[in-house]
């Protein structure tokens, strides 16, 4: 008797390349060696100024690449590649990251054992510190935020094993049914970077469909984008403007009205949270410049809109929760800041706690 046929078929490995000449041999190399796993490698360069497309004809003169004209952002350039790969399932990757052996059987795996879920991602862990978790899947908290899973845990402590339910993934790398993501519009480009995987992940949700976390299928992550990723201690300026206009883009176009009314009042706690941070970090103009921004995309965001809202079939309430609130070690290191964290933490808390019963 024949067996149950694969759902998920061949794979294409997609590379979002930007000056990435001093990552691309240690992805790559680790691409190349899942064998037969991945029917192809397309590096999608986007626009690099750097070596990375001299790198990649002579080194890799094997592997195919779409040279996109300028950088356009990450939405871009991962779009550009679901739509180029020539296989329905893809293996989206960043060019920092590095797979490790068996990854993609493994996320194939937890596919075929779950018809409802239309991506998995693995495991990631900093290159630098690969005994600790960095990013392990995540649950949407209602003030726009990741809120994130066994975030920093060492890895022995972390929660889960195995094949986990998620509601959002982290883009580093994941295995996806590229046609069900652009059938939902894929990356929305208008974020260029930062939110765009909540973003996505959010409009999957609302959908219906389901998002996996492999926690035994493991990816290292090396250094971030540059300007954009914060592991230093200084938070970048360009994170500060991504964060104020994303952040709002995202509410606006995937809750309900009925949700953005009751959650108002916590929405203006955090807001006005973090606009104190941007005036103690030196960035209250970048702040302001993304609400600015925010309203000059307001048009666009409204009309997208139309379609994630026309596309609901799970509700805010079942899929928005109350915390915790994760931020970055670097923010909360001093006693102060933490007790201060832990304090909005409790007062975002209880507010969906009261209200969530009215979320649309």
């Amino acid at each position: 008797m024949a067996g149950k046929p694969e759902r998920v078929g061949p794979i294409s490995a997609v590379v979002c390349n930007y000056n990435g000449e001093g990552y691309l041999r240690n992805c790559l190399d680790a691409l190349l060696a899942e064998g037969d796993e991945l029917d192809e490698i397309l590096v999608v360069d986007n626009g690099s100024t750097d070596s990375s497309l001299s790198l990649l004809a002579a080194e890799y003169p094997d592997i195919r690449v779409l040279a996109l004209e300028s950088n356009g952002g990450p939405c871009v350039a991962r779009n550009a590649g679901l739509r180029e790969a020539r296989n329905r399932w893809v293996l989206a990757i960043d060019n920092d990251a590095v797979v490790r052996p068996g990854v993609t059987a493994q996320l194939r795996e937890a596919l075929e054992s779950a018809p409802k879920s239309v991506l998995a991602q693995p495991r990631s862990v900093v290159s630098h510190d690969t005994d600790r978790v960095h990013y392990d899947g995540a649950e949407f908290h209602y003030v726009g935020l990741y809120s994130l899973r066994n975030f920093f845990q060492p890895i022995a402590q972390a929660e889960g094993r195995g094949a986990q339910q998620v509601s959002g993934f982290v883009s580093i790398c994941g295995l996806m049914d590229r046609d069900v993501l652009l059938s939902h519009g894929g990356y929305d480009e208008q974020f260029f970077i930062l939110f765009e995987d909540f973003d996505l992940s959010l409009r999957l949700r609302i959908a219906g469909h389901e998002l996996l976390s492999v926690e035994d299928a493991i990816v290292e992550h090396d250094a971030g984008t540059p300007g954009i990723s914060f592991r230093e201690d200084s938070y970048p300026a360009k994170r500060a403007y991504f964060h104020s206009r994303n952040r709002w883009m995202l509410l606006v176009k995937c809750y309900s009205l009925r949700t953005l009314l009751v959650a108002a009042p916590g929405l203006a706690v955090y807001e006005l949270a973090w606009l104190l941070f941007t005036l103690r970090s030196g960035h209250l103009l970048r702040h302001l410049h993304g609400k600015l921004s925010f309203l000059k995309n307001l048009p666009t965001t409204l009309s997208l809109r139309r379609r994630v809202q026309r596309s609901r079939t799970i509700s805010d309430r079942d899929l928005l929760i109350s915390g915790p609130l994760t931020l970055s070690p670097q923010l909360v290191a001093k006693p102060l800041a933490a007790r201060l964290a832990n304090g909005l933490d409790r007062v975002l808390g209880w507010w969906w706690r009261v209200v969530r019963r009215w979320a649309g």
